[in-house]
């Protein structure tokens, strides 16, 4: 029976992991509310004291050293706007950025305007298109959900590399409660699984994978014991706003927003209007516009309407799809039956069986 969550937007049409009360309130938005002023989001003077710490913190300990912190950056709003306040707080901040030949003309565009006004490092990281592009197409012919993880995987495993080599121990991550309180946990996987990656590579895979980088969870869960590596989310401390983040970096350095959540990449936005809702109908609107809910930047009234509007603009995404195709070298043909196949899950291929324990102690 179809059941869609009385306060915010979430239901059970592709996740099987939801949970409902007796009012029809779902675990995601249950579990959210509990972490606001107690666990996670603090916007409001409590998180002003934290973010000073934070700060004061980040300053002593890179004293003596070139950068106080690392961070991914794509030209997306969240990554962008955090960029931009490390800026505003004097931080010295490396930025990381994974060229993966997908980058949007507005993406490219908005890094270059955002990393001139603040004067901020760069590191443009291209992996090897080559063998990039085939571990891609393998993850489509294996037909699972997260097509992204090579993609998410090379990214952190640079940042980590990186960090290890310039000997900083702070990474500034975007990753935040206002806009992402809420993420489907269904018909997804965990981007570190590296078992799961080799396993699609080894039975889909055209090319050697040996000129790329990959992290696993036992790493980052080392790295993070030994005190190598420590995560924060300043965005957790102020009231994010999505609106008053987009005006501010537009009157800054002329940002451009484009369009919605993570479709700042070809490859990304393509996962997430695409090949999620027609593989898996999975709609990542509902989380994204649920998260925003929770955090009072929508009303749920105002969200059922927007997710009247259409997923996509036909002629963007089949102008996005030829470009995909012509980097994978797929034609229409291979590419059609790739749509049409089955989906399948993660789990249907190795996995690794500590991934779960050990995503649960970093969390």
């Amino acid at each position: 029976m179809y059941l869609q969550c009385k306060r915010c937007i979430m239901d059970n049409e592709s996740d099987k992991t939801i949970i409902f009360d007796e009012n029809c309130y779902c675990n995601y938005c249950t579990e959210a509310l509990k972490q606001i002023n107690t666990t996670t989001y603090f916007p409001n003077d409590k998180g002003q004291i934290k973010l000073e710490e934070m700060i004061a913190n980040l300053k002593s300990e890179g004293r003596n050293k070139p950068y106080d912190c690392v961070m991914g950056i794509s030209g997306g709003l969240d990554s962008s706007y955090l960029a931009y306040l490390g800026y505003k707080w004097g931080l010295r901040i490396l930025a990381v950025h994974i060229d993966d030949g997908y980058d949007t003309k507005i993406s490219v565009r908005n890094i270059k305007n955002l990393c001139e006004a603040t004067n901020t490092e760069i590191r443009n990281i291209k992996p090897d298109p080559v063998q990039f592009n085939a571990l891609t197409l393998a993850y489509m012919k294996a037909g699972v959900p997260n097509i992204a993880i090579p993609q998410d995987n090379i990214l952190f495993a640079t940042l980590y590399d990186l960090m290890e080599e310039q000997k900083i121990k702070y990474f500034l991550s975007g990753g935040n409660f206002a806009l992402e309180a809420i993420l489907q946990r269904g018909n997804t996987h965990n981007a570190m699984d590296v078992v799961n990656l080799k396993d699609i590579h080894r039975k889909y895979g055209t090319q050697d994978i040996n000129k790329l980088s990959f992290i696993t969870s036992y790493k980052k869960y080392i790295n993070i014991k030994i005190g190598r590596s420590i995560t924060l989310r300043p965005l957790n401390y102020i009231n994010y706003n999505r609106e008053q983040a987009i005006n501010e970096l537009s009157e800054f350095c002329d940002f451009e927003y484009y369009g919605g959540k993570h479709l700042e990449n070809i490859l990304t936005a393509f996962t997430q209007l695409y090949w999620f809702p027609k593989k898996f109908k999975v709609d990542k609107r509902k989380s994204h516009y649920s998260s925003m809910i929770i955090s009072g930047q929508i009303t749920r009234e105002a969200a059922l309407e927007k997710m009247k509007e259409p997923l996509y603009d036909d002629m963007q995404m089949n102008e996005y799809i030829k470009i995909i195709k012509n980097k994978l070298e797929i034609s229409d043909d291979e590419f059609n039956q790739i749509m049409l196949s089955p989906g399948h899950q993660h789990t249907d291929y190795k996995t690794d069986k500590l991934d779960k324990i050990l995503r649960k102690i970093i969390r």
